[in-house]
Formats: C-alpha cells, sequence, structure tokens
C-alpha cells in the first residue's frame, strides 16, 4: 500500500523548493538569460526533472554498488543541505559553480542550478523518509513552478526588488537549516552502534 498524506506532500514540495530555489536564482538567472539571448524554459525543466526522476529511482542502486546505505547517504545529504542553507543566510558561496555558460539550458541551468548536487542529494535523502509516490508527486509540481518561474523572469525581477530577493533567499535559508537538521536527527540513531 502507498504511504500519502498532505502533510508529507506538503514536506516534500516545500523542502524541494527550497533546495532548489528557482526564486532564490532568479538574479542569476536573468544574467544568463540577458548573455545567452534568452533561455529554453521547457527544455530546462525537463531535463533537470528527468535528472531528478532518474536519481529517485536508480541512486538507491547507484549507491548500493557503491556500498553506501541509505541513511549514511541521508545523513551526508542533510550536511549539503545544512551548507546550502548557510550559503543562503549568510550570502557566501560555499559550492562554486562555472562561470563560462556554454550550452546554457543543459549548464548551467538544468544542472547545477536546477537540479545540482544539493537537489539530487535531498531527492535520494527525502527517500529515506518519504515515500516515491509523495517525492514524485513533489518533483512534478516543483518542475511547474520552476518552468513558471523560467516563463516569468523579468515580472518577477520587477515584483521583487533587490531587497524582495534577497529577503526570500534569507527565508528559505533557515527553512534548509530546520530540513536538514531534522533529517540528520531521524537518521543518525540507525547509524550509531546501539
Amino acid at each position: 500500500m502507498v504511504s500519502w498524506s498532505v502533510t508529507d506532500f506538503l514536506t516534500v514540495s516545500f523542502t524541494l523548493f527550497a533546495v532548489i530555489d528557482v526564486i532564490g536564482s532568479v538574479p542569476l538567472l536573468i544574467s544568463l538569460k540577458s548573455k545567452m539571448g534568452g533561455i529554453e524554459e521547457f527544455r530546462a525543466t525537463f531535463l533537470s526533472g528527468g535528472l531528478m526522476i532518474l536519481f529517485l529511482f536508480v541512486g538507491e542502486k547507484l549507491l548500493n554498488l557503491m556500498g553506501v546505505d541509505l541513511r549514511s547517504f541521508a545523513v551526508a545529504g542533510s550536511i549539503v543541505i545544512f551548507i546550502l542553507g548557510l550559503e543562503l543566510v549568510l550570502g557566501i558561496e560555499f559550492f562554486k559553480t562555472d562561470a563560462q555558460v556554454q550550452s546554457g539550458t543543459l549548464v548551467p541551468i538544468a544542472f547545477p542550478l536546477i537540479a545540482g548536487s544539493g537537489t539530487l542529494t535531498t531527492v535520494i535523502s527525502l527517500k529515506a523518509n518519504y515515500s516515491t509516490t509523495v517525492i514524485l508527486t513533489a518533483i512534478l509540481v516543483n518542475l511547474a513552478i520552476v518552468y513558471l518561474v523560467l516563463k516569468s523572469l523579468n515580472l518577477i525581477e520587477r515584483a521583487l526588488g533587490p531587497g524582495g530577493l534577497l529577503a526570500v533567499r534569507k527565508f528559505f535559508g533557515v527553512i534548509l537549516l530546520a530540513i536538514a537538521v531534522k533529517i540528520f536527527a531521524a537518521n543518525l540513531p540507525g547509524l550509531l552502534p546501539g
């Protein structure tokens, strides 16, 4: 029987929304759109979604091939999420990205901006606590949001302004820190010798 609850769905959706941080990426996306002369919104959304869904279904198998269990990966993922949260709150860049725009839609927009290491780590970390159906549905909802944001970059920039964008980034940073602590606390006891 598939486990499903509105609370789980909202938690997973909000977690992915915070990690993907498409609103926080708006300033960078606007800059990239200007440099590249446009963004292929559907292609970027499709490619990033494909990466997330692929990782949702085969990520655990890949981990098993490397001898890593899901709880260990969830704890490691929570640390990555924590660092991403610190980036947003403190405005410090821990994860460096290649500033050179090459193929644009795939790199850097689909990966690593939308479906980066933090997002992929989060997808598999969430599997430790939530059903695949809930996570898949949350991914699809977030992809719809990503597509709408990519289509509305200029409108969002005008509506939020520089101060609004900064406030959104800080807010989602604090939420990510709390989520990271929750995932860490839920999975650490299973790793410690009892």
